[in-house]
């Protein structure tokens, strides 16, 4: 199989060893209330244009399953918030992009519908926030709009069934009296309405508020600052926005977790690269007492932490996982203290980094044994009927499948995670699409990646024929150009795309292909390539 890992290794590599913030995709939502927070804001028009380009022909945002709804109300408020501004001048193509966004919003938004709420980041704070400053926008417009828009006056949105706003009111009644909020709210500022300009429990680190670009502009406030005042923030806003001129990624800056989820893909699978000592000494440097955070302005969590100290075990260079003992909670470990629902796939990397460290420091499996014991039954116990996991971190069950499968193959103890392995490799198997791909809902190629590791890294010992087949016909999709960017997938206040994390895990599927004798030996055959 003529495929050359290292050599694509090595360029993803050299790239994101010269960037700083890390290559996320770009936010209908983080966008939309940058309109709506800071029109003052360079690449406004540009904004503006990215959200209409964005519009699906249904009027909504964003993808299915439910995944659109915090987009549209976004993209939808900012709209709004145009009109009431401009008034009588406002381009008629937003005018129009507001009111296909509200009809899409008045169907999902009523009495009786049961929308569907994906676990997104803050969506219980977001939700509530948003429909509440739509409805409001359109009670001031009611009488200004007259008969041309009358549907509009009988428009009022009602919260997805047991959602309420009790939470964010509580949450901005603390912050109004200055109460010092956990860190990690910050990140979603924008949520708190009047009482984010300035809020003391959310400070600009590096210039950015919580890591948002959204977050930023709600501290700042709806008005251009003096020249001089609040330079940095706006400096960070700018610089968000640099490569796209005018659309934001969601988070920004986050060069840890684009380093160590790059790197531990690469690592997982096996692959030789030279990985730039300046790159191996910042995630070394960026793990303190209770461990590494993503990007500046975020608080540190179990997650990063525990894919940087994999990475660094791996690299050569391990550090203690003492820290990850903050996060533990019984027989798992959460991702931030007090948070609303644990991650497996977070479980999932604490169990590889133990793991890892343990193969350096054997003489501590006493120390870290009976954890590692205790979250193979968990993860083990969190396995759906079909084989697969989910998670709170992404959209696609093939990622949280690929990482607890694989954790519990190379790293779990007990009876149960060889037959939790086996199940997720006979999933895998049952959901292969003809074209050889895999996909929640199309085939995509990082969701291919995570099925052709399953079957590599987790299928050893198990019956080949099936395995190699799939393995052969899911590498030789990746092998494909390229027909569109990457669908976002991971979760944050929106979906979005880490894109050389995509590309690590697609180098990393590839290399295990191609590493596999029988697999590109097969893959070697045409007909793998195509439909049959």
């Amino acid at each position: 199989m003529p495929y050359r890992s290292g050599t694509d290794a090595t360029s993803l590599l050299s790239a994101m060893a010269s960037d700083s913030h890390g290559s996320i995709s770009l936010s209908v939502y983080e966008t939309a209330r940058l309109v709506s927070l800071a029109p003052w804001l360079a690449g406004h028009r540009q904004r503006l244009r990215f959200l209409v380009r964005r519009q699906r022909s249904d009027g909504g945002w964003g993808e299915s399953d439910g995944y659109a709804l915090v987009p549209t109300l976004s993209a939808t408020e900012a709209l709004l918030v145009c009109l009431e501004r401009d008034g009588p001048s406002v381009d008629g193509t937003l005018v129009a992009a507001a009111d296909a966004g509200l009809r899409a919003l008045s169907r999902w938004l009523r009495p009786g519908i049961s929308v569907p709420v994906p676990d997104l980041v803050a969506v219980e704070l977001i939700v509530p926030a948003l429909v509440a400053a739509i409805n409001a926008s359109l009670d001031r417009l009611g009488a200004r709009l007259g008969a041309e828009r009358t549907g509009w006056r009988e428009v009022r949105l009602v919260l997805p069934d047991g959602m309420d706003d009790r939470h964010l009111t509580r949450l901005r009644a603390e912050a109004e009296f200055g109460t010092d909020l956990p860190a990690k709210l910050a990140h979603s500022l924008e949520a708190f309405g009047e009482v984010a300009p300035g809020a003391s429990f959310a400070r600009p680190r590096l210039g950015g508020v919580g890591c948002s670009p959204a977050a930023t502009a709600a501290w700042l406030g709806a008005q251009a600052p003096p020249d001089g005042a609040g330079r940095e923030p706006v400096a960070y806003l700018e610089a968000a926005q640099d490569r796209a001129d005018g659309p934001v990624p969601v988070c920004t800056p986050v060069p840890v977790f684009e380093r160590a989820w790059v790197l531990a893909a690469l690592a997982s699978a096996g692959v030789e690269v030279t990985v730039p000592a300046e790159v191996l000494a910042g995630l070394y440097a960026a793990v303190g007492e209770l461990g590494a955070a993503a990007g500046d302005g975020l608080p540190t969590d179990a997650d990063t932490t525990s894919t940087v100290l994999y990475v660094l075990a791996r690299a050569g260079r391990p550090r203690s996982p003492a820290s990850l003992c903050a996060y533990r909670v019984g027989d798992h470990f959460t991702s931030f203290p007090s948070e609303r629902t644990v991650s497996t796939t977070t479980n999932a990397h604490v169990l590889r980094a133990m793991g890892a460290w343990l193969a350096h420091r054997p003489g501590e499996s006493d120390r870290y044994g009976e954890a590692m014991a205790a979250l193979s039954t968990w993860l083990c116990g969190q396995q759906e009927a079909d084989g697969t996991w989910s998670d709170k971190w992404h959209a696609s069950p093939y990622y949280a499948t690929a990482c607890c499968a694989v954790a519990l193959a190379e790293h779990g103890t007990g009876q149960h995670t060889g037959p939790a392995a086996r199940r997720a490799v006979d999933w895998v198997l049952a959901t292969a699409r003809e074209d050889g791909s895999w996909g929640r809902w199309r085939g995509t190629r990082e969701e291919t990646a995570y099925a052709v590791q399953v079957l590599l890294l987790a299928g050893t010992g198990q019956p080949g024929t099936r395995i190699t087949t799939a393995a052969a016909r899911g590498a030789a999709f990746l092998l494909r150009p390229e027909a569109s960017e990457h669908p976002p997938l991971w979760h944050d206040k929106d979906l979005y795309t880490p894109t050389r994390v995509v590309r690590a895990e697609v180098i990393a599927a590839l290399h295990l292909a191609s590493a596999d004798p029988a697999v590109s030996a097969l893959l070697d055959r045409t007909d793998t390539a195509g439909g049959g």
